[in-house]
């Protein structure tokens, strides 16, 4: 056991997690590129900020919407070939888009555009989908003693794909124009699938596969709201996200208070995921232990702390370094959270579980967005942020107080 948690790529090393992470690689990579490409496309057909808005709503509703019976699926079916069907409706939006955009000239604007809505709906659908079918599957491929080890490669993964995507999707755009980045999207989306499709087929977890669906989705919220453990360190991740999210308000920072354009907005977007890439492969390299409650409670604090710095700063390279470190103490976060809930859920119940997360992450990611501009609007943009972060430390404070299992956790 020691050995294993001693060796920095010990779930590297088995040939199923490989084909998991390339899969989760291409797929991230499609996505956000999706997200900048679609924007793009959206805003040069209306040259109206407001459509964009309606893109994230677009995705959001079905993806929060599907979730409960997404983790359903994910407990009752094989989660591996799920995951095909996931990949390859993703793949079926991504060739849609190529069309789309193909005969734009041959259609009305307003057909154009309930056709990319409609097809961005589905993407939604995917989505819901994916976050429990990856969080389930995972500890199917890799032992407990791994496990921690994979959940820090799987993070970084994501993380670099997200940068790369958003950067690829930008670049692809404007040199080779729309037809071109949606094409590479189902280019890669066939590469997902081609990984995924190599991985060993996994059993179904043992459980009462007979139940009806709406109480096997019960049990579900049930054992994730019985938990201490778990809702705690959910509701942590959520109210943090809900009054710590600054990156919404970027550009304003960039244009009106840092004065670095467009280009540094880009730049400070970037800071926090460099921070959590190298956070991820620190950790993979020096796995924690003992402390874990501790640790995720102090870290959530040093991002609150974080988001009032950036909210006073108005040195660009002061604010770029505060937003690295407060990727940094995010990655810990969220890695003691998503560990915490693997150590913590039964193998049969993984995916409904992780639907319960998946919710709550992408609500709060919306709202704390909504919160930010709403508090902005009211009270000033740095107001707002100093005020976000002075809410995350009484998040963390109350949490120390009433979560004293989260608190005193430990990784077994």
């Amino acid at each position: 056991m020691s050995t294993t948690k001693k060796d920095a790529y010990a779930a590297i090393r088995i040939p199923d997690f490989r084909m998991l992470l390339g899969m989760r690689l291409m797929t991230t990579l499609c996505t956000q590129i999706m997200s900048v490409s679609v924007g793009y496309y959206i805003y040069e057909l209306t040259e109206n900020p407001m459509m964009l808005g309606f893109i994230g709503l677009t995705e959001a509703l079905p993806a929060i919407g599907i979730s409960l019976w997404a983790g359903h699926m994910a407990d009752k079916y094989n989660r591996r070939n799920l995951l095909v069907a996931c990949i390859s409706l993703l793949l079926l939006c991504s060739i849609s888009l190529f069309t789309v955009a193909s005969i734009s000239d041959s259609i009305s604007q307003s057909t154009l555009l309930f056709s990319i809505y409609s097809i961005i709906f589905f993407t939604g659908i995917a989505r819901g989908f994916f976050s429990p079918l990856n969080f389930a599957f995972l500890p199917q491929l890799v032992d407990k003693e791994r496990l921690q080890n994979a959940i820090t490669w799987n993070s970084s993964t994501w993380e670099v794909a997200s940068i790369t995507g958003l950067g690829v999707g930008g670049l692809v755009y404007g040199f080779a124009g729309v037809e071109a980045t949606f094409g590479l999207m189902s280019v890669l989306c066939v590469a997902g699938l081609l990984f995924v499709l190599q991985i060993t087929p996994r059993p179904v977890p043992e459980g009462n596969l007979k139940e009806p669906a709406i109480k096997r989705i019960q049990e579900g919220l049930r054992f994730a709201f019985g938990s201490q453990l778990i809702i705690s360190a959910i509701a942590l991740d959520l109210f943090a996200v809900f009054f710590g999210g600054a990156v919404a308000l970027l550009p304003v920072f960039a244009k009106d208070i840092l004065h670095v354009g467009p280009e540094g907005a880009g730049i400070l977007r970037a800071g926090m995921s460099i921070g959590a890439i190298t956070m991820a492969l620190f950790l993979a390299h020096k796995p924690l232990g003992k402390s874990a409650g501790k640790i995720m409670l102090a870290c959530v604090a040093g991002f609150g702390l974080c988001i009032i710095g950036f909210g006073l700063s108005t040195n660009f390279y002061l604010s770029f370094v505060i937003l690295v470190v407060a990727g940094m103490f995010d990655e810990v976060s969220v890695f003691i959270r998503a560990a915490l809930i693997q150590f913590q859920t039964p193998d049969r119940m993984k995916g409904r579980v992780s639907s319960v997360n998946s919710i709550f992450i992408t609500s709060s990611n919306e709202l704390g967005a909504f919160e930010s501009g709403i508090t902005a609007g009211l009270m000033g943009t740095v107001p707002a942020v100093v005020f976000g972060g002075l809410m995350t430390l009484a998040v963390v404070g109350f949490t120390w107080w009433k979560a004293p299992k989260l608190k005193n956790y430990d990784f077994e």
